[in-house]
C-alpha cells in the first residue's frame, strides 16, 4: 500500500521517532526554535516566523527576509529488556538530515506575506532481533507541510496571521516474523489544514502570543504486499487507511529586559486524543484463520493529550553576536496498554543552546545544539513486558539569512 502505509508510519512509527517531541511532533525547524527547545511563539525575530507566528511578521524589519536552515537528527539505540530473555533487543541507531525554507515579504498596506516549507513530524524507528522484529522491522516516515501565511497589523499593538497548510505525507512500514509472516507497505498522501496567529504588544517589550494549527487528516491509500511462507500465501493489492495529524495550541509570553535579554515562556496542548484506532482498509476482507487478519484488525491506541512547557533566553551581546539557549519538559500521549515496539514513547527533557552572528547588514548565521533525553519506561500489557531505555535525541541545526 504503496499511499496507505506512510500514513501509518506517522503513528505506528514514532518509536523514538519524534524523539523531539510528544508522539511525533517535531518542534525544532530552524536554528532559533533549536537553540530555544521550541519556545518560540511570542518573541520571533527571524524569516521563520512565518511558520511559528505569522502574526509577528508585522513586527519584522520591512524589507525580503530568506531564511535556510539543516538539521542533522540522530536517534541513538533503544534497549528493550523483556521479562522472557529471548525477547529483548535493541533498536538501531539512526541519522536523517532535515533542510526547511522560510521568506517573508516587505509591508504593503500593513499585509505582510511569508511562506515556509518544514518537516514537524515523521522520523523513523527500526528493529532486527526477533521478537520486536515481529511487529517493527522498520517503520519510517516523512512528513512535509507548505504553508504560505499573511498578518495584518490592526495597530502597533495588535496584529493577525493566518496561513493554510499543505501536508505532504511519506513513509513505508515493514515487520518480519521470522520470514513466516511479512508485511511490507509504502505510501504517500496530500492534506491540508490552516493555522492562526494572534500576537498583543501591549508595551514594546512584552509580547503576548496564541497560535494554533489544525488538525490535518491523513486520508492515504496505495499498495500493501502481504506474505505468509507455510501456506504459501501472498497479498498484493490496495489499502487505505485514515490517521489524525493533531492539531496543536500553543500560549506563550515574552519580555525583553534592558533592550538585550528576551526570556519567553511558552505552554503547548497537543490534541493526541483524536488518534483512537489505527484500522487500514484492504480490497478484500480478511477473517480467521487467515493469517492476515493481523494487519487488517482495528489496533486500538487512545492517545491522550499531552502539554509542554518551554522555557528560553536569548542575549543580544550588542557586538553582532547573539546567544540562545532553552528547555523544555514534554509530556508523552501512548498510554501503557497501548505501548509497542513501533512506539515506545515516554516524557522528555530536552536542554539546547545556540547562537547567531550577523556577518553584515543583510546576512546573518547561525547554529544551535539540542539534547533531547528519554525517560525509561516499563510496560506489561501482552506485546511488551519488559522496560524499554536509553532513548535519546540529538539535533544540530545550522541556518542562513539574508535580507534585501
Amino acid at each position: 500500500m504503496k499511499h496507505a502505509m506512510g500514513a501509518a508510519g506517522i503513528i505506528l512509527l514514532a518509536a523514538a521517532g519524534s524523539a523531539m517531541a510528544s508522539g511525533y511532533r517535531i518542534p525544532e525547524q530552524s536554528v532559533n526554535s533549536t537553540a530555544r527547545s521550541g519556545s518560540y511563539v511570542a518573541y520571533t525575530p527571524g524569516a521563520d516566523t512565518t511558520y511559528y507566528n505569522p502574526a509577528n511578521m508585522s513586527w519584522l524589519e520591512n524589507r525580503w527576509q530568506l531564511e535556510a536552515d539543516a538539521t542533522w537528527i540522530h536517534l541513538s539505540s533503544i534497549s528493550y529488556t523483556d521479562q522472557v530473555a529471548a525477547r529483548s533487543g535493541d533498536s538501531e541507531n539512526e541519522d536523517f538530515f532535515m533542510p526547511t525554507l522560510f521568506a517573508v515579504s516587505p509591508e504593503y498596506n500593513n499585509f505582510r506575506f511569508g511562506f515556509s516549507v518544514t518537516a514537524p513530524g515523521g522520523l523513523s524507528k527500526q528493529w532486527q532481533d526477533p521478537y520486536p522484529r515481529s511487529y517493527a522491522e522498520e517503520f519510517t516516515l516523512k512528513i512535509f507541510e507548505f504553508n504560505p501565511t499573511v498578518s495584518y497589523k490592526f495597530c502597533d499593538q495588535f496584529s493577525m496571521g493566518a496561513g493554510v497548510r499543505g501536508v505532504y505525507t511519506d513513509g513505508k512500514v515493514k515487520s518480519n516474523a521470522n520470514n513466516l509472516l511479512v508485511r511490507d507497505l509504502e505510501g504517500d498522501s496530500w492534506d491540508y489544514g490552516y493555522n492562526l496567529a494572534a500576537t498583543l504588544r501591549p508595551v514594546d517589550n512584552v509580547n503576548l502570543s496564541l497560535t494554533y494549527r489544525s488538525r490535518v487528516d491523513l486520508t492515504v491509500e496505495g499498495d500493501a504486499t502481504l506474505r505468509y511462507a507455510p501456506a504459501a500465501l501472498t497479498y498484493r493489492g490496495s489499502a487505505e487507511v485514515e490517521i489524525p495529524l493533531p492539531a496543536v495550541f500553543a500560549a506563550a509570553v515574552s519580555y525583553t529586559f534592558f533592550d538585550q535579554l528576551t526570556v519567553e515562556l511558552e505552554y503547548d496542548r497537543t490534541y493526541w486524543s483524536d488518534y483512537e484506532y489505527l484500522d487500514f482498509n484492504y480490497n478484500t476482507v480478511f477473517r480467521s484463520p487467515n493469517p492476515f487478519v493481523r494487519f487488517d484488525s482495528p489496533l486500538a491506541k487512545h492517545w491522550e493529550d499531552t502539554d509542554s512547557w518551554r522555557l528560553s533566553a536569548t542575549y543580544d551581546m550588542k557586538n553582532d553576536w547573539i546567544l540562545m539557549a532553552g528547555f523544555a519538559i514534554d509530556e508523552n500521549p501512548v498510554p501503557d496498554s497501548t505501548l509497542a515496539f513501533e512506539l515506545p514513547d515516554s516524557d522528555a527533557l530536552l536542554y539546547s543552546v545556540g547562537v547567531r552572528y550577523k556577518i553584515n547588514k543583510d546576512m546573518e548565521a547561525g547554529v544551535a545544539y539540542l539534547y533531547d533525553y528519554k525517560k525509561s519506561r516499563t510496560v506489561y500489557n501482552g506485546t511488551a513486558n519488559g522496560t524499554f531505555e536509553d532513548a535519546s535525541a540529538s539535533l544540530l541545526t545550522c541556518g542562513f539569512t539574508y535580507k534585501f
